[in-house]
């Protein structure tokens, strides 16, 4: 029986009770999204007991002046195993036709647990997919594959997990006087500041301040800053999301100034441990390269998470199911257009939609 979530404590605390779940499937980011546009509807699947088999958080959005809309389960679905899984898309059809969406994209977590007990497989969720009619989608929103960090074991052994060359930049920070400490990130606008500087140098595109300042508010964020004697400004900083006992590296910045103290390799290996004190058995690095390659633009990012001792883990990546094919066509022959311009007209004001 599907019924929806209205409170925050009780999402929450089901949400976290499954194997593996998604930050962006918690309460705080619907609440976020919906500052900026988004609707929340959270559903939760119980069995005849009142267990939780699956668990929903679709954000919904109106198609501008006309009857439609879209919507994004974030992350999602939740599901405590394959039957559960195809029950939760079984739903998100039926939101899809009942919303007149133009398409439902999902883009679940699905990787394996900790404890290698996967509540479902890759293979399982791209079958159910396929068969139900969702298409691997044209428009990705998230990062598809990620790395993770195993945060269980021992300091000592977390440092001989790294690559000699990663310990060695841990080490040198430290030595020429790089310190660390925790922020506030929506207290802190310095961070934004620097954040427009690593996309301009990084070749990324952003959002306005005031996005990321709320997002880091709501989601009670966690920024870490890295700063050396010699500099008046920190030279990086990188923002945390928690939720249950994983810790996701969602945001980084770095200046120009002071790159040879190394200041990214103290900052990581804070953040790892700040984590694991936090509770958490996982850090996520949030972004992977597609494919395994030097020619795939993410490499250089992948091989600095690898040098830490983190793992590639293949994620899903987005889906979307049309209730009116025609519709949904049409809508893909002419967003690239669309997604075009818009970022042509961004180019100028730093700024970039993150859903």
């Amino acid at each position: 029986m599907w019924q929806l979530i209205n409170a925050a404590s009780t999402w929450n605390s089901l949400l976290g009770g499954f194997a593996v779940s998604h930050v962006l499937q918690s309460w705080e980011w619907g609440e976020f999204k919906s500052h900026w546009g988004w609707t929340p509807q959270r559903w939760l699947l119980t069995n005849p007991a009142g267990q939780p088999r699956a668990m929903v958080q679709v954000l919904r959005r109106s198609a501008g002046r006309l009857p439609l809309s879209v919507l994004y389960a974030p992350k999602g679905p939740t599901a405590a195993d394959e039957a559960a899984y195809i029950d939760a898309l079984a739903w998100l059809e039926q939101l899809g036709r009942r919303e007149h969406a133009i398409w439902v994209k999902v883009d679940g977590d699905v990787h394996v647990a900790q404890d290698n007990a996967a509540p479902l497989t890759l293979d399982a969720a791209r079958a159910a997919l396929q068969v139900r009619g969702w298409q691997y989608s044209p428009d990705q929103v998230q990062f598809r594959n990620t790395v993770h960090s195993d945060l269980r074991p021992p300091t000592e052994v977390l440092l001989a997990g790294m690559k000699q060359k990663w310990r060695y930049n841990v080490r040198l920070a430290e030595k020429r006087g790089v310190q660390v400490h925790q922020v506030a990130p929506h207290d802190a606008p310095y961070l934004y500041a620097m954040y427009a500087e690593t996309g301009r140098r990084d070749g990324f595109l952003i959002r306005e301040e005031a996005y990321y300042t709320d997002a880091w508010r709501t989601m009670g964020a966690t920024a870490l800053v890295a700063e050396h004697p010699s500099a008046s400004m920190p030279l990086a900083a990188l923002v945390l999301f928690r939720f249950g006992q994983r810790a996701w590296y969602f945001y980084g910045m770095s200046r120009d100034e002071g790159r040879e103290h190394m200041p990214n390799y103290l900052l990581q290996w804070h953040a790892m441990r700040w984590a694991r004190d936090a509770g958490c058995t996982m850090y996520d690095w949030w972004g992977a390269p597609d494919q395994l390659n030097e020619q795939d633009s993410m490499w250089g990012v992948y091989r600095f998470k690898e040098g830490f001792g983190a793992q590639f883990v293949e994620g899903l990546g987005a889906w979307d199911y049309a209730p009116v094919r025609l519709l949904y066509n049409t809508y893909v022959r002419w967003m690239p257009e669309v997604r075009r311009k818009m970022r042509g007209q961004r180019k100028a004001s730093h700024s970039a939609p993150v859903v």
